[in-house]
């Protein structure tokens, strides 16, 4: 398939949803939260901070987190929301109107899927799929319900970040040439953890869903399920698409690489887990470089310019170092050099660990959640400084759940700040970088909804799952 066609079948074909409420100015979007650990606490919490939203429902296979979810809401004096184990008899419920979905990533497509198919809308976390394949049929599905969609990368949200987005787009520091996400993130180990038999209140058949079945184990349980392949994509997949996400937007959006490779290895860690804790991955596409680093180990941050000391250099017929020759006079001592000069950044430069740098023909940029700068040529000469607002300004979370429930009430799918269509794309990368990282060589890639990889049926295999659990194939 071509590269317009290509791109036609992920983002142009977005399509408002025929309305199927008329939305008053005030109205309130009935939302449902399925998945209530770390990340789900923080939708819950969002959404019944919001005008424009109430949770009427929540949904989690662990007891003891749906009682966490319902204590949240009482503290805030908030009606309690209905309970669900079963994620499918929430989306059966009519007055569950949008589903915001913070499940382990082996979840994220097929409850995406089920819940666009029941009727509602859908905000569903990062990264917007498991594996290729699995994002290929998100977007199938969401075109024929025409249902609103936006998957969690928040910082598309944040208004300070739209708008150095918007100047590197628009050449302030020339063409861009490599767009670098960055994921420095400590990661201690997991240690070693026996499997035990499941633990009351936790259906642990629907925490696997369309994972192989295997015995209960805490550390696949916990947020830590996020470092084996049957759930979870490595760091990649979990702080690092956020960043791979902006480096792809910088470039603005392209879909499929030419080229993939990725290296890297668990390194000074002895435990369960699966997943790289290093990885470095690289993209050439038909111009642009993109590059993604990820460091689980303790590691020096980046986008501060070194500082160059400039000297006069030795004296004229000086000769540096060498010593007199015996008997000879002593050499009359040169004259002393000027002090050096210390050439670095004017203000407080970004020191950036989780973030993105950004290099062009006129200059080079950096940014996190700290703000953005960017830097004439090599220079030292700041051109662009952007910092984060303060209080509801830069809450990137729910800005990104307004600009959702906005949509649900417009259906303007074109005004969503990352659609399924494009979100997919983003996804992609970082399971480009565990194909090539898990086979051992680069990959070239033949454009499509699904990619074919030259050469490489080893890779094609790695696209989906080898199989899929009955009831939960995708």
């Amino acid at each position: 398939m071509s590269d317009s066609k290509t791109r036609r079948f992920f983002l142009g074909a977005l399509s408002a949803a025929s309305a199927v409420r008329v939305w008053g100015a005030n109205d309130k979007v009935n939302v449902g939260i399925v998945g209530l650990g770390g990340r789900g606490s923080s939708h819950l919490n969002t959404y019944s901070g919001l005008a424009e939203a109430q949770v009427v429902a929540i949904c989690d296979v662990n007891q003891a987190a749906r009682e966490k979810g319902q204590a949240a809401l009482a503290r805030k004096s908030l009606e309690k929301a209905t309970e669900f184990e079963d994620m499918r008899q929430m989306f059966a419920d009519p007055k569950v109107e949008a589903v915001s979905i913070a499940t382990p990533n082996h979840w994220h497509a097929l409850s995406a899927i089920w819940a666009m198919k029941a009727g509602k809308d859908v905000y569903g976390e990062k990264p917007a799929c498991y594996n290729i394949h699995e994002g290929m049929r998100m977007i199938q599905v969401q075109r024929e319900t025409k249902r609103i969609m936006q998957v969690g990368s928040q910082h598309r949200s944040l208004p300070f970040k739209i708008k150095a987005i918007e100047a590197l787009q628009q050449g302030l520091i020339g063409k861009l040439y490599m767009s670098k996400a960055l994921c420095y993130k400590l990661r201690p180990s997991i240690g070693h953890t026996p499997d035990t038999p499941t633990p009351p209140g936790v259906n642990w058949d629907l925490f696997l869903g369309p994972a192989p079945m295997r015995p209960f184990n805490q550390k696949r349980f916990a947020y830590f399920w996020h470092w084996f392949w049957d759930t979870g994509n490595g760091d990649i997949g979990n702080q690092g698409v956020h960043e791979t996400g902006i480096a792809r937007w910088a470039l603005g959006d392209p879909v499929w690489p030419k080229t993939a490779m990725a290296f890297g290895g668990k390194f000074g860690l002895d435990d369960d887990t699966e997943t790289p804790n290093t990885l470095t991955a690289g993209f050439s596409y038909v111009s642009e470089q993109l590059v993604i680093e990820v460091r689980g180990k303790m590691t020096n941050g980046e986008g501060v310019r070194q500082a160059r000391v400039v000297t006069a250099g030795p004296a004229p017929g000086a000769r540096g170092g060498q010593r007199p020759a015996a008997g000879a006079a002593p050499a009359e001592a040169p004259p002393a050099a000027p002090a050096p000069t210390q050439v670095g950044p004017a203000s407080n430069p970004l020191n950036v660990g989780v973030g993105n740098l950004f290099y062009g023909s006129d200059g080079w940029a950096a940014m996190s959640d700290q703000g953005f700068q960017a830097y004439k040529g090599d220079s030292s000469e700041l051109i662009m400084e952007e910092r984060p607002e303060r209080g509801r300004g830069g809450d990137s979370t729910g800005l990104h759940m307004q600009n959702f429930l906005a949509c649900v009430k417009s259906r303007q799918e074109k005004d969503l700040h990352d659609p399924i269509a494009n979100a997919v794309p983003s996804a992609n990368l970082c399971h480009l970088a565990n194909i090539s990282y898990r086979v051992g060589r680069g990959l070239k890639i033949e454009p499509g909804p699904i990619p074919k990889f030259t050469g490489d049926s080893e890779a094609a295999k790695m696209i989906t799952r080898p199989a899929y659990r009955k009831p939960y194939e995708v």
